[in-house]
């Protein structure tokens, strides 16, 4: 038998609830499985949907993960924008939002390659210590800008100044970002998709075998 920790080994495939926290969900498969597990990329607290996760002996591979494109869903207000650019912050500012083809402007402007500030609740580290936890202290600093790829970015619905987009990213794009650079927030936020796995895919009780997922990177 192999030793305890490495075993199941493989992928599982998780559809996170908004609420946990992306650690609170691998603590609570680690548990259940009693292997080793790691993340291809977490997701903010109030944001759902797909979550790669590694097991066993498949933690190794991780890298092979990490670096894939993302799909997201998400709604944004664009009548305010919060210190997060998310619904856990407060409102820093009010605006008009704009007309559909204003945002239509500016959601060209946003396709291909970008640059966009990283949001100061991130674990970026800043000075050496995390920006979160400079931002939960009320320490103002100057966050710097991330290089991004935004293969697609769809408007599905634009009605009261709520948009809601879909996107294909390349992988370290923060959805908040886009909200906070289109003059708002998100207010909800889904992956549905993690390089060639779906959301629709996910199922918890399964271990899909390194040697299937592998092949279709």
């Amino acid at each position: 038998m192999p030793p305890r920790g490495l075993d199941p080994t493989g992928i599982i495939l998780v559809d996170k609830p908004p609420g946990p926290s992306s650690f609170a969900i691998v603590h609570r498969i680690r548990r259940r499985t009693g292997a080793r597990t790691g993340h291809a990329g977490t997701l903010d607290p109030f944001a759902s949907g797909l979550l790669v996760l590694l097991s066993g002996r498949a933690t190794k591979v991780a890298p092979r993960f990490v670096g894939l494109d993302k799909r997201y869903r998400t709604s944004v207000d664009l009548s305010a924008r919060t210190s997060t650019g998310d619904p856990e912050s407060a409102v820093v500012e009010r605006r008009e939002p704009p007309s559909e083809g204003e945002l239509e402007a500016l959601l060209a402007e946003l396709r291909g390659e970008v640059e966009l500030p990283i949001p100061a609740a991130s674990a970026v580290k800043v000075g050496g210590e995390r920006a979160y936890k400079l931002h939960r202290r009320g320490v103002e600093v100057e966050m710097p800008v991330r290089k991004s790829r935004v293969h697609s970015l769809d408007l599905l619905r634009y009605d009261g100044g709520v948009a809601e987009l879909d996107l294909l990213v390349s992988s370290g794009t923060y959805i908040r970002a886009i909200a906070h650079t289109l003059g708002g927030h998100c207010v909800a936020l889904r992956r549905t998709e993690v390089g060639p796995f779906a959301v629709g895919e996910a199922d918890e009780e399964r271990v899909i075998p390194v040697e299937e997922a592998l092949p279709r990177l």
